[in-house]
C-alpha cells in the first residue's frame, strides 16, 4: 500500500478510536452529572497497557483495541457497594437519569456525525453543478454516442444565444409568476426537466449585465420519460453553504443516513448468506453489502491513494465514511438487546413500568430487574456478534470490497 493509503488507514483508525472515546465520554459525563460513581474509563479490553487515577476514576488503555467501557458502580443488584456509595449507584438513579446515562453514548455518535456533515457542507464544501454554463451543446442529443447528426434539431441554448460563462440565475414559465432571488442549479434543472417543449424565460447574468432570454425548451425521452432539454453542460465547482442552510441540509442528510442504517440493520439477516457466499465462493463482494472495520479501513486507504480523486474529494469521502460509521454505531447501540445500551435501556423502561404499576396499586416499589438473570440471552447475542465480526474479518481479508479507484 502506498504512503497515502497508509496515512488514510491510520487516519481512520484514529477517528475510530476517537469515536469510541467520545461514546464512553457520553456515559461518563452523564453519570457524573447525576452523581453516579465512575470507577473506570478504559479504551480497549484485556490486559492494562497504561492507566492513571484521576479522582475516583481510573483512566487507561488496554491491549485489545476493540471498543471501550465506562464502569459505573451498581449496574446490577448484586454488586458489592460500600456504604458511603449506596446513593451513587447506577440503579439508585431515577429511570429518567438511567435512560439519559445509557443513551448519552449514542447521542454523541449522532452529534459527531452531524458535526462532520456540517463541516463538510459549510467548511470543506461539496463539488456540485453550478448555474454557470460550461459549454453550449449545438443540438438536442438523441444518440447514445452524444454526437449531433446533420438532421438533429439545434439546441434551445444555441438558438437563444447563450454563451459559455453565462450564469442562469432564474427560470420561469412564460405564464408563471416572477422569480425573486437567484435559484440554485438544482431548482433550475427541475423546471427544465419538467417542462418539455414549453416556453420559458431565463434570467441570465453575463459579466456585469443581467438580462432575460425567451426560449422554447426541447425534449427527449430518457428511460420512457419525456424531459425538457435546454442544451448546455453546466460547470462544476466547490460550493460551501452558510451556517443556517448548512445546519438544515446537514439535518436532512443525517436523516437519510439514519434511514439507510436502519434499513441495513433490518436487512442484516438476509445479507449474511450473501456475505458467506461472497467470502467462500467466487462471487464479487457487493460494495452495498456488509463491510467490517477492516474493510472500511482498507477502503479508506484505497481512497487516500487513488489518483482519480483530488485532495478535496478524498477529504469528502473520509468525512462521509466517519460520519456514516458513527451514525450506524449510534443506531446499533440503541437496539433493545443486551449487552447493548439499548438492551439496558429496555430493562430500565421495564423497571419504570413495574414501579408505576406498583405505585398505582399502593404497593412498595419492586426491586430492579436483575440483569444477571438475563445472562444466557446476553451470551447468545455476544456469540452472534462475535461470529458476525469474525465472518466480516474473513470476508475483508479473503475477498475485500474493491471500489476500482
Amino acid at each position: 500500500m502506498e504512503l497515502l493509503g497508509i496515512v488514510g488507514v491510520l487516519a481512520f483508525i484514529i477517528a475510530l478510536l476517537a469515536s469510541v472515546m467520545i461514546h464512553e465520554a457520553g456515559h461518563y459525563f452523564a453519570a457524573k452529572r447525576y452523581g453516579m460513581k465512575v470507577t473506570e474509563f478504559f479504551l480497549g479490553f484485556g490486559a492494562r497497557i497504561w492507566s492513571t487515577k484521576r479522582g475516583e476514576t481510573e483512566f487507561g488503555i488496554k491491549a485489545i483495541p476493540a471498543g471501550g467501557y465506562c464502569k459505573i458502580i451498581g449496574m446490577t443488584p448484586h454488586d458489592e457497594i460500600a456504604e458511603a456509595d449506596k446513593d451513587r449507584t447506577f440503579l439508585s438513579g431515577t429511570i429518567r437519569e438511567r435512560l439519559i446515562v445509557l443513551g448519552a453514548g449514542s447521542f454523541l455518535h449522532f452529534l459527531l456525525g452531524f458535526l462532520l456533515i456540517f463541516t463538510l457542507f459549510v467548511g470543506v464544501g461539496i463539488n456540485q453543478a453550478l448555474n454557470r454554463v460550461d459549454e453550449v451543446v449545438p443540438c438536442i442529443i438523441t444518440t447514445s454516442d452524444g454526437e449531433c447528426p446533420p438532421t438533429s434539431a439545434k439546441s434551445p441554448a444555441l438558438l437563444a444565444g447563450l454563451l459559455a460563462g453565462d450564469e442562469i440565475v432564474a427560470i420561469r414559465k412564460s405564464d408563471g409568476p416572477e422569480v425573486t432571488g437567484d435559484m440554485k442549479w438544482a431548482d433550475v434543472l427541475e423546471v427544465i426537466r419538467s417542462s418539455p417543449s414549453e416556453a420559458v424565460i431565463l434570467t441570465v447574468q453575463r459579466g456585469p449585465e443581467r438580462f432575460e432570454v425567451d426560449l422554447t425548451l426541447g425534449s427527449r425521452t430518457v428511460a420512457g420519460e419525456t424531459r425538457g432539454v435546454i442544451g448546455i453542460i453546466s460547470s462544476y465547482g466547490i460550493v460551501r453553504l452558510g451556517p443556517i442552510e448548512g445546519a438544515i441540509e446537514s439535518t436532512k442528510f443525517v436523516g437519510d443516513i439514519v434511514k439507510g442504517s436502519a434499513t441495513a440493520l433490518i436487512r442484516l439477516p438476509v445479507m449474511i448468506p450473501d456475505l458467506i457466499n461472497q467470502t467462500f465462493g467466487d462471487e464479487e463482494r457487493d460494495p452495498e453489502g456488509l463491510v467490517g472495520v477492516v474493510g472500511v479501513a482498507r477502503t479508506t486507504g484505497e481512497i487516500s491513494s487513488s489518483e482519480r480523486l483530488d485532495f478535496h474529494g478524498k477529504v469528502v469521502f473520509f468525512l462521509l465514511i466517519v460520519a456514516g460509521l458513527n451514525i450506524f454505531v449510534g443506531i446499533f447501540n440503541l437496539l433493545p438487546i443486551l449487552p447493548l445500551d439499548g438492551g439496558h435501556m429496555a430493562v430500565a423502561i421495564a423497571d419504570g413500568v413495574r414501579r408505576g404499576n406498583a405505585k398505582r396499586k399502593g404497593r412498595p416499589a419492586p426491586p430492579p430487574v436483575d440483569v444477571e438473570k438475563l445472562t444466557p440471552i446476553t451470551l447468545v447475542v455476544v456469540l452472534l456478534m462475535i461470529s458476525l465480526t469474525v465472518l466480516l474479518l474473513l470476508a475483508d481479508i479473503i475477498n475485500p470490497v474493491r471500489l476500482g479507484l
